[in-house]
């Protein structure tokens, strides 16, 4: 949560808003394994991360893809908006968009809050409990997705 304080001095916890690229080629998905110092360090997850100041929320995903895999990316859709309050723990509610996101060239290395870059098939994935936050239900969700072709985002 962030404590905001208001012109009228009152103050509120108001929730974050994170995001995440969501990167599917060739029944692969792309995922790094967050640095053990993380929240849900040693887990695999998403490229992925906070919105900054004077960012728009599509610089911040594609610029978060880069950062933590290497890999340029451009934003197919929206896929999922995911505002649940029970979504982490009671500190930290994160609201979450989920793009999906074509992969262009590597052009670096990732940064310290990722450990490795991996690129699994989405029918041998990691065991659930090793795959951080709800990213292995947005996986699920997505191949669902793929079957039924239901209209996008999820909310």
């Amino acid at each position: 949560m962030i404590t905001c304080y208001f012109e009228n001095k009152h103050k509120a916890l108001l929730r974050h808003v994170v995001f995440d690229a969501f990167v599917v080629e060739n029944n692969k998905v792309l995922m790094v394994k967050r640095a053990k110092y993380l929240r849900e360090g040693g887990k695999y997850g998403f490229p992925g991360g906070f919105l900054e100041q004077g960012e728009r929320i599509t610089e911040g995903v594609l610029r978060e893809l880069k950062e933590e895999s290497g890999y340029e990316g451009k934003i197919i859709a929206l896929f999922r908006i995911n505002d649940s309050p029970k979504r982490r723990n009671e500190f930290c509610q994160n609201v979450s968009f989920v793009f999906l996101v074509k992969a262009g060239k590597k052009t670096g290395k990732h940064d310290k809050e990722t450990e490795e870059v991996c690129w699994f098939d989405l029918d041998k994935l990691p065991d659930p409990k090793k795959i951080a936050f709800d990213h292995y239900e947005n996986i699920m969700l997505y191949k669902k997705w793929k079957k039924e072709k239901f209209n996008l985002p999820i909310f």
